[in-house]
């Protein structure tokens, strides 16, 4: 009886597996291949997203496809904005493109780290973002090239850094009310 129950259970295997495969084969079911997104070359997009991104030209090349969809979805959105959030983006594309690959990174990094706090950790980030951005810009340098404190060390001591984007950066785009986002 038990050996019975064993071949039942490898048939039902075999045949799920089976179809499972002949699912993918054919184009369809869970095992189809994803599509892939187009990846135009900076000719090819519309003039008016080419003056949107102007900032990112030089680098647009470099860009995977995800990236350039991102950037495309920034600039269909960009005739929406107010002239102020249009601003803030022009300048966070020339800021994002002066950013070495690793900063990058890093600034991708901070913002999911950022997006994932819970809402009153998110408005406390805003409000030591905010008074960083008031200080002088000396300050501001002298900061950003102090090394981060030591674990463990008093709150008195140098900002938390991990907390405290780039000096170059704008403050993450989620963070300023009714803002426009900028793809990461």
């Amino acid at each position: 009886m038990a050996e019975a129950r064993i071949r039942r259970r490898r048939l039902i295997r075999t045949l799920a597996l089976s179809l499972a495969l002949a699912g993918a084969t054919a184009g369809g079911g869970a095992f189809a291949q994803p599509v892939a997104l187009p990846s135009p070359a900076w000719s090819d997009l519309p003039p008016s997203e080419r003056q949107t991104l102007a900032p990112i030209a030089p680098e647009w090349d470099k860009l995977d496809a995800q990236r350039k969809q991102k950037w495309r979805g920034l600039a269909q959105r960009y005739p929406k904005m107010t002239p102020e959030e249009q601003q803030r983006v022009q300048q966070q594309m020339g800021a994002w493109i002066q950013l070495s690959p690793q900063q990058r990174a890093a600034a991708r990094e901070q913002y999911k780290t950022i997006k994932q706090l819970p809402p009153e950790q998110k408005q406390d980030v805003r409000q030591k973002w905010e008074k960083y951005q008031s200080l002088p810009p000396e300050t501001r340098q002298d900061l950003a090239t102090r090394a981060p404190p030591p674990p463990g060390a008093p709150a008195t001591a140098a900002p938390n850094r991990s907390m405290r984007p780039a000096p170059t950066l704008a403050p993450p785009p989620q963070l300023a009310p009714g803002a426009a986002t900028a793809p990461r």
